[in-house]
C-alpha cells in the first residue's frame, strides 16, 4: 500500500517533535498554548451543556446563536460585516485554514505565506494541491509582513496571501498601513486574503487590525483557543463572503460535519460572558515576555520585542547547538528552521509557562551562553 505523494513528501511538526523529549524536569518553552486554566464559567457551560443532553449533532454551520455572537463580535472589535449565514463555526482555527485552502486553491495555485510563520501554513497549503511561496520576513522589519513583500512575489499563478497577526513564531503585529495595503492589493489583483487573528487579543504594544475590514476578498480565521485558554475545546470559526463560505462548507461537511455540540456551548458562553480573565492573562503574558526578553538581551542575544502572542524569537550563532545544549540542561526549545527556511538562525521560545519556571530556564541557559 503506498501513501499520497502529496501527504507522504510532508514532514511532521518539529515543533510536536520537541514534545515528545519533555522529561520529569524539563521546563517546556515550545509549547504554544496558554498555561491559565479556561475560566470556571466556561467551564460550567460545557457542564450545564452535558447535563441537559446537548451532545449531538449541530447543523453543519454550527448553532445559530453562537454565529450570532461571532457576527456580533466580528462588527464590535474588527469593524467587519459578517451575517451569521457567512460564518462556519469549525474545529478549531486549524480546521478553519484547511477548508479555505481547500476551498480556493487548485493544484498549482500559490500561495504566499508568512516565513517564518506558523508551521501548518507550508503544509496546508501542499495537502490543497497548491504550492506555498514563503515570503521572507526579517528581523529588521519586525517580521511583518508588508505590501511590498506581497508585490515582490506575486504571480499570475497567485491565489492568495495569508497574513497571521500577532503571529506565530514571531510575536509580530503589523501595522494598519500593512494590512489596508494588502487588502488593496488583494481588490487589484483578484486574489483572497486569508487572515490567521487567532491571537488577536494577546496584544501589548499594538493595535490589531482585519484586512476584512478593508477588503471583500478575505477570510478571517479565528477561534477562542488563545484567548480563553480553551485549546482542548477545538472550537474556532471562519468568516467570508457568503458565496465561498458555502464552498468552505462542502469541506467542512464532508470532513468533520460540525463542531462539537458542547464546545459550541461553552465558545457561546467565552464571548458573552465576562472577559477580565483575557485582562489578567495578557498582563501576566506581558510580565513574561519582558522578563524572557531582557534575560535573553543579557546574554547578548539579539532579539525583537514581541508585541504580540506569547512567543520570543531571538536570533542566535549555532540554533542547532543552542537547541541540544539546552535540552541537556532540560530546557526545551524550537530550531527556527522548523517554522520556515528563513528562520533557520534563530530559535523559538514560547513564555506560556509560569514566570518562575522562566526564570529558572533562563538561569539554566546562563550556564551555556554566558
Amino acid at each position: 500500500m503506498q501513501p499520497a505523494k502529496r501527504v507522504k513528501d510532508i514532514s511532521l511538526s518539529g515543533i510536536r517533535k520537541m514534545f515528545e523529549l519533555v522529561g520529569a524536569d524539563s521546563i517546556n518553552l515550545g509549547l504554544g498554548e496558554p498555561d491559565f486554566d479556561t475560566p470556571q464559567h466556561i467551564r460550567e457551560a460545557a457542564k450545564k451543556a452535558l447535563d441537559e443532553g446537548f451532545t449531538h449533532y449541530t447543523v453543519n454551520k454550527g448553532i445559530i446563536e453562537l454565529r450570532e455572537s461571532i457576527s456580533d463580535k466580528l462588527k464590535r472589535d474588527n469593524h467587519i460585516s459578517a451575517s451569521p449565514e457567512s460564518i462556519i463555526v469549525t474545529a478549531g482555527a486549524s480546521e478553519g485554514l484547511q477548508i479555505a485552502f481547500n476551498a480556493l486553491v487548485d493544484v498549482g495555485d500559490e500561495v504566499l505565506i508568512p516565513d517564518p510563520g506558523f508551521v501548518s501554513y507550508d503544509a496546508s497549503v501542499k495537502l490543497a494541491g497548491g504550492r506555498p511561496v514563503p515570503v521572507k520576513l526579517t528581523d529588521d522589519e519586525e517580521f511583518r509582513m508588508t505590501p511590498e513583500h506581497v508585490l515582490e512575489n506575486l504571480t499570475d499563478k497567485t491565489k492568495a496571501v495569508l497574513i497571521n497577526s500577532p503571529a506565530n513564531p514571531t510575536g509580530s503585529v503589523m501595522k494598519k498601513e500593512d494590512i489596508k495595503g494588502i487588502a488593496e492589493i488583494a481588490d487589484d489583483h483578484d486574489i483572497a486574503v486569508i487572515s490567521d487573528e487567532i491571537y488577536e487579543k494577546i496584544i501589548y504594544d499594538a493595535k490589531h487590525y482585519s484586512p476584512a475590514t478593508y477588503s471583500d476578498n478575505c477570510i478571517t480565521i479565528n477561534g477562542f483557543s488563545k484567548a480563553y485558554a480553551m485549546t482542548g475545546f477545538r472550537i474556532g470559526y471562519v468568516a467570508a463572503d457568503e458565496i465561498i463560505t458555502e464552498e468552505m462548507l462542502k469541506v467542512h461537511q464532508y470532513s468533520t460535519a460540525c463542531a462539537s455540540s458542547i464546545s459550541q456551548k461553552a465558545a457561546l458562553t467565552a464571548l458573552e460572558g465576562p472577559q477580565d480573565s483575557i485582562d489578567v492573562m495578557v498582563a501576566e503574558f506581558r510580565r513574561r515576555r519582558d522578563l524572557i526578553v531582557g534575560r535573553l538581551q543579557r546574554m547578548g542575544m539579539s532579539c525583537v520585542m514581541p508585541k504580540g502572542a506569547f512567543y520570543v524569537f531571538p536570533k542566535v550563532d549555532d540554533p542547532l547547538e543552542f537547541v541540544e545544549e539546552a535540552l541537556k540542561r532540560d530546557v526545551i526549545t524550537v530550531p527556527g528552521i522548523s517554522c520556515g527556511i528563513y528562520g533557520e538562525d534563530h530559535v523559538r521560545l514560547s513564555y506560556a509557562t509560569s514566570y518562575e519556571e522562566i526564570e529558572l530556564a533562563m538561569d539554566r541557559l546562563d550556564e551555556f551562553y554566558l
